[in-house]
């Protein structure tokens, strides 16, 4: 009499796990992707049901407006700069010090196939949302909004908010950044893989042992519109000396190059001599580089390698980073074309620089010699320090930098 009703049971034990398994694996990457971007999902996805929740619609508002104002103002004036300014784009594109902004290296580098970002913020994770303890949606969506406060008002993160933003949630971490701006730049994201590299450069997935020094990373498939298949990595990595040289990131990196290579708003940290082995390695692995003066300083490039291409307004460093003022970029700088964007620390259109460095075919075996040493005296008075508008973000007035 027993056993029936024992054997019913365990069917129906069954049934709702084969039923939450169904249901778990309905919420797509893409999914979750677009809800945590303020777009719709799927119109089968189980996310429908929390895009009703008066927090996400504002959100979704909220993020309508803000990409849509940064698409005006900032990304297609780029995209439209890089296509007239490079002429053959490499497969692979590099971006150090990057955290996790696809979004300015999908505008620059809109046709790679290839994004490699390297940064010390940690991938993070993003559970199930259909999961999420019950009135916590509007919180995390909220916290989302606020570590892009900076990126959407003056094209950097500011890094230090978006630790506190994103630090103990089950949303947390730079990936559902990254699903935000490939949600907002057009993309359908087809697989997330954690991945991790052992110090030769072999990539490890699953339950795979890298060994020690593992440098932990996710891989993202995904598709534009055009439908091709593309690929983006988000290392957590530190770039020191000592970081660079324990690990396997720039040995992996080397297998997908030369690439071509963005810097911005990178802290002036390869100014310093705890920070030569990334420099060299992308003065030796890149085809062109982006970036503003915050990047590599113009006195380690090898003049007969390089050629340069100066666009916008050089006005020197923010108060933030005394004593990194350039002369010989200066000098570049009074022949520069004018760009209509702003980018890096002074963000303003008409304070800007960014400078395009492309590397003379046939060279790439020539000695790094020639070059300078980078530590050229500040030449005071520095420019005064630019202040963000506080019209463009409802997010207070703290500012810090990397």
């Amino acid at each position: 009499m027993f056993r029936p009703l024992r054997i019913a049971a365990v069917a129906l034990a069954l049934l709702a796990a084969a039923v939450s398994s169904v249901r778990a694996a309905e919420v797509t990457f893409d999914d979750t992707a677009r809800f945590l971007a303020g777009m719709q999902p799927s119109a089968d996805s189980p996310l429908v049901a929390l895009t009703k929740d008066p927090s996400w619609q504002h959100h979704a508002k909220f993020f309508d407006g803000a990409f849509a104002q940064l698409e005006q103002r900032q990304l297609s004036k780029i995209r439209t700069w890089s296509d007239v300014n490079l002429a053959a784009p490499r497969p692979t594109m590099f971006y150090m010090f990057s955290g996790p902004d696809f979004l300015y290296a999908n505008a620059f580098y809109s046709k790679a196939s290839t994004y490699v970002l390297g940064a010390l913020e940690p991938v993070g994770a993003v559970s199930d949302l259909t999961r999420l303890p019950r009135g916590s949606v509007g919180a995390t969506l909220y916290n989302v909004e606020r570590s892009l406060a900076s990126i959407l008002s003056f094209s950097f993160f500011i890094t230090k908010q978006m630790k506190v933003d994103l630090h103990a949630n089950q949303v947390n971490g730079t990936l559902p950044i990254l699903y935000v701006f490939l949600a907002r730049s057009g993309k359908t994201i087809r697989n997330v893989e954690m991945i991790a590299l052992d110090n030769k450069g072999g990539m490890h997935t699953g339950n795979d042992n890298p060994g020690p020094n593992a440098t932990r990373g996710v891989r993202i498939t995904f598709a534009g519109p055009d439908g091709e298949a593309r690929t983006l990595y988000y290392f957590s990595t530190d770039l020191s000396n000592p970081g660079a040289r324990a690990t396997g990131f720039l040995k992996f990196c080397e297998t997908l190059g030369p690439g071509n290579s963005l810097l911005k708003s990178a802290s002036y940290l390869m100014h310093s001599g705890n920070f030569t082995t990334v420099r060299d390695w992308l003065l030796a692995n890149s085809a062109t580089i982006i970036q503003d003066d915050s990047g590599i300083p113009l006195a380690n490039y090898n003049a007969r390698q390089w050629r340069f291409f100066p666009f916008g307004r050089y006005l020197g460093p923010i108060d933030e980073f005394p004593g990194r003022y350039q002369e010989r970029y200066a000098e570049l700088f009074t022949r520069a074309q004018p760009i209509d964007f702003g980018v890096g620390y002074r963000w303003r259109t008409h304070e800007s620089n960014l400078l395009l460095s492309v590397k003379v075919p046939g060279t790439e075996a020539a000695p790094a010699a020639e070059t300078t040493s980078s530590a050229e005296p500040p030449k005071p008075p520095r420019p005064k320090r630019p202040r963000p508008p506080e019209s463009v973000t409802p997010f207070g007035r703290s500012f810090w930098f990397r």
